[in-house]
């Protein structure tokens, strides 16, 4: 599922200082992502919760909590730090959400995709 960029949406579809959700599609499917935009940096993760797997916004495309001062999973309360998608507060502490590698080219945001997980032998 990784290899080379892949156009994920606009840098003018995520509001300044704000988040907006979309839809990634794949060879081996489809998936939510989360972009975070704040000033020149763009962090992007998939959208679901270490926790139970659902999707972190309620109200589509919002993942902030009011303050905007983490990544807010609106099932259980979980907070994350939006830096890095660490949970710092909730039933999944400790865990982190699924980061995309993500780059700006001429107003475009490009991600990787995350190398599928490695099957233990045996």
């Amino acid at each position: 599922m990784s290899g080379d960029p892949i156009r994920l949406c606009a840098l003018a579809d995520v509001p300044e200082d704000g988040t907006n959700g979309f839809l990634v599609e794949t060879d081996k499917g489809r998936f939510g992502a989360m972009v975070i935009r704040q000033g020149d940096a763009v962090h992007v993760y998939v959208n679901s919760c270490p926790h139970i797997g659902a999707p972190l916004d309620f109200k589509q495309g919002h993942f902030l909590n009011r303050e905007k001062t983490h990544i807010l999973c609106t099932t259980h309360g979980a907070l994350f730090r939006i830096e890095d998608g660490y949970c710092v507060s909730g039933p999944c502490a400790g865990a982190s959400l699924t980061p995309l590698t993500a780059e700006t080219r001429s107003g475009e945001i490009f991600v990787t995709l995350p190398k599928p997980a490695s099957k233990p032998a045996g």
